[in-house]
């Protein structure tokens, strides 16, 4: 694992002052560039779908869907977008969450899920853990259960994984990288 951990870290590149002064952006584009590095990402989050039981993926917007597209299609499960409200055609199922200032909504197609599926979240990064939470309280309220969370990478100095872990009810929260 320490390999992976290498190539991924070398293939993520530090942006001063985005979006904001004195915010550190990672960005992972470089990474998404590199089909080495892609690919083990992919294969690594595809074997936590397999350890976890899941029978789908879940993909948050909207690096979640770039990351958790192929690593379902590696992993031979089904694809679920949690997308921003109104974004998804048909009737769906909400679940609004606070920010650090104001409030956001995310929706999924009500009929993707069902009591049979255990689903594995998928995003990039774990930083407060908000949208994150949003996604188990939704996944839940749809009647499927939570397999796990995996992320590329945790800001563990903004302790998104102690808010999770309640939430979470002893399913594994895995971090590629841990900053």
């Amino acid at each position: 694992m320490t390999d992976i951990k290498e190539l991924l870290f070398s293939r993520i590149r530090d942006v001063a002052d985005y979006p904001e002064p004195g915010v550190m952006f990672k960005d992972i584009t470089p990474l998404l560039a590199d089909p080495a590095a892609f690919t083990a990402l992919t294969d690594a989050l595809a074997e936590i779908a397999g350890r976890t039981g899941a029978t789908k993926v879940v993909g948050l917007e909207a690096r979640g869907f770039i990351l958790g597209a192929p690593v379902a299609v590696r992993a031979g499960l089904g694809f679920i977008p949690v997308r921003k409200a109104g974004k998804l055609p048909g009737a769906t199922l909400g679940q609004a969450y606070d920010l650090e200032y104001g409030s956001a909504e995310i929706e999924v197609h009500a009929e993707d899920l069902s009591a049979d599926d255990r689903v594995l979240i998928v995003d990039d990064v774990l930083a407060t853990g908000g949208t994150a939470e949003a996604a188990i309280q939704l996944i839940r309220r749809a009647g499927a259960q939570v397999a796990g969370l995996a992320v590329l990478m945790e800001l563990g100095f903004l302790q998104g994984r102690p808010r999770l872990e309640s939430a979470l009810e002893g399913a594994p929260l895995e971090a590629l990288l841990v900053v």
